[in-house]
């Protein structure tokens, strides 16, 4: 679990660097990151049944070595193609096959006190992963390479591979019928809509298509869902579960609190690396206060749990992340160094430690002790889903910022030669989202300092102006949260299980 969550950490604290080492752009390895994100998101529930038709422990162990495949394919890669392929398809697979194996084999091999104590274990893994993936990530890359770090995870999971014999299997009793259909407007439904955001971002064609052919497979998913179950056939997942408001609010809140998340995650590490030139280390140090703030809010609103509803703690949390996504949008244009974001970002980090601590209980809480497995990997899958969401999303509107900014304002110049400008926009858009100011000014060595002089600040000015523009999707999904937590307020909370399962991921 550990490995799970810091290997994302890794990856976006070390952009700069997995950009320059395969010669690619950003936008590939944003892309990267959120086909990650999307495949597990897609195939969890599918991943879910596998596990249940082949054994849950055989499925632990596929998907460990999916993933280790990935990680092993990280520390060998020399292009992108190599990294979307091994890491993004093949360890996003791995991560599908892994969490709900996972959730079952901690439920399989523990009973009473020791099966809480182990998945308070697990939690706690995964929750400090999310605290120091971006310093640890930092540390290797800047000290060491971004490559060891990824081979790092690799040791981790020969390691748990070694030992797998331990752990007991557990056998399914259920129904055995597999939803072909359900599965597969899964799939296109989820896929289509960030698929779309993806190709967008690089540029290409029939963007509208794609979405519209996800929106499409999610509503066929509804219906379909509905029908079969009219039927007494199995379906991929119990409509019944979305009858629960409680439920169904409650998946909502964490698919934007993911957004939200993936938002913020994939352009402050670009603008603290692009922008202010930072290294991986001074970028992982520079994000510690998201992280260590998350961890610390989550920890402290889990062991106090208090008088306050956690309808009032979900609506506290989504308002201070707004909070601290919108101050984060307007001190950026200011920012010259990480210091200036510290603030902001304990703020939004102390919200989104209150939705970490209430939004897993309150999800499952009214979900019946014989559907809990499913209603976890619905929420998992929810929350997936919305962080490729949030990362595909963020990144296209800042790439998409940048190119009509740097436009603009070359077209716009008067200091600019009038001959020069279309290519001053064009070079701009092609390497200033890659390059430090440091970087740009070797590149511009030979230009008349007065064309030095405008080139760097039609830069400046623009980056900075796409960074708050990509803030605006984490600061939208916190309003979005803030709507809902103030209906969550109006309908009575469910009583809280002392053996609901978490959601693990």
């Amino acid at each position: 679990m550990f490995v799970l969550v810091v290997d994302t950490s890794f990856m976006n604290v070390s952009i700069s660097a997995v950009v320059r080492d395969l010669g690619t752009t950003v936008s590939g390895v944003q892309t990267a990151i959120a086909l990650e994100a999307l495949v597990s998101a897609s195939f969890i529930l599918v991943g879910s049944k596998v596990g249940d038709l082949v054994g849950r422990r055989r499925a632990y162990v596929v998907g460990l070595l999916a993933y280790g495949a990935g990680a092993v394919a990280m520390m060998l890669a020399q292009n992108l193609v190599v990294v979307v392929v091994f890491w993004s398809v093949i360890g996003g697979l791995g991560a599908a096959l892994l969490l709900p194996a996972m959730q079952s084999l901690v439920h399989g091999n523990f009973d009473g006190a020791a099966r809480k104590s182990a998945y308070a274990l697990v939690g706690a893994a995964a929750s400090i992963a999310a605290a120091v993936g971006p310093l640890l990530g930092g540390v290797i890359t800047t000290t060491l390479s971004w490559r060891v770090a990824f081979g790092l995870e690799a040791v981790v999971i020969v390691v748990v591979l070694l030992g797998v014999r331990l752990v007991r299997d557990v056998p399914y009793t259920g129904d055995r019928t597999v939803d072909v259909v359900g599965t597969i407007l899964s799939v296109v439904g989820m896929g289509g809509i960030v698929l779309g955001v993806l190709v967008w971002q690089e540029g290409g064609e029939a963007v509208g298509a794609l979405v519209l052919v996800g929106a499409a497979g999610l509503v066929g998913l509804a219906v379909w869902l509905v029908r079969r179950e009219r039927a007494g056939r199995t379906t991929l997942v119990d409509p019944g579960l979305f009858r629960s408001p409680a439920f169904r609010i409650g998946v909502s809140q964490q698919l934007l609190q993911q957004v939200a998340l993936g938002g913020a995650m994939i352009a402050l590490p670009i603008f603290l690396q692009m922008a202010l030139g930072y290294d991986a280390l001074l970028a992982g140090l520079s994000l510690a206060p998201l992280s260590l703030t998350m961890f610390a809010a989550a920890l402290v609103a889990g062991k106090r749990p208090g008088r306050r509803r956690p309808a009032t703690r979900v609506l506290a949390g989504f308002a201070l992340l707004v909070l601290g996504i919108a101050a984060a949008v307007l001190v950026v244009p200011r920012a010259t160094s990480g210091w200036w974001l510290a603030l902001p970002l304990v703020v939004a980090g102390a919200g989104l430690g209150l939705l970490v601590s209430q939004l897993n209980a309150y999800t499952l809480s009214p979900v019946p002790e014989e559907r809990a497995s499913e209603a976890a990997g619905v929420s998992s899958a929810a929350g997936s889903f919305g962080l490729s969401l949030g990362l595909a999303v963020a990144g296209a509107v800042m790439l998409a910022s940048l190119a009509t900014g740097f436009s603009a304002q070359a077209g716009s110049s008067t200091v600019l030669p009038p001959d020069d400008k279309a290519q001053v926009a064009a070079v701009l858009e092609d390497d200033a989202e890659i390059m430090s100011d440091a970087q740009l000014v070797e590149l511009l060595a030979d230009e008349p300092p007065e064309v030095q002089a405008e080139i760097l600040r039609i830069n400046d000015d623009v980056r900075a102006r796409a960074l708050q523009v990509a803030l605006l999707v984490p600061l939208v999904a916190g309003l979005l949260g803030v709507v809902a937590a103030l209906r969550m307020r109006r309908i009575p909370d469910p009583e809280v299980r002392a053996d609901a399962p978490p959601v693990l991921g």
